[in-house]
């Protein structure tokens, strides 16, 4: 008989049309941005210029998303806070 574990962490790795939740969102962004230029403008150009802006950042995400070292940022908090001074004497 099979044991599954509980998985408590599953967004982290929820993933919405290839993308990440919070890329996903900027993907979203964009698009209802576009879609108020579309609405407000009857430039033929603008239009096919901002569909190509959208394929454009959709393809950039995918591929942002697919090699995470490029988005690999540095904590900004240490693993351990202390009040304790640091001697620089290591006693180890």
């Amino acid at each position: 008989m099979k044991r599954f574990e509980v998985y408590k962490n599953i967004r982290k790795r929820a993933v919405i049309f290839g993308l990440p939740i919070s890329l996903f969102a900027l993907m979203m962004s964009s698009v209802i941005a576009s879609l108020l230029v579309i609405i407000f403008s009857f430039s033929f150009v603008l239009i096919i210029g901002i569909l190509i802006f959208n394929a454009t950042l959709y393809v950039v995400l995918t591929r942002l998303t697919n090699s995470p070292q490029l988005l690999q940022v540095r904590n900004v908090f240490p693993k351990i806070i202390s009040n304790k001074r640091n001697s620089g004497l290591q006693y180890e």
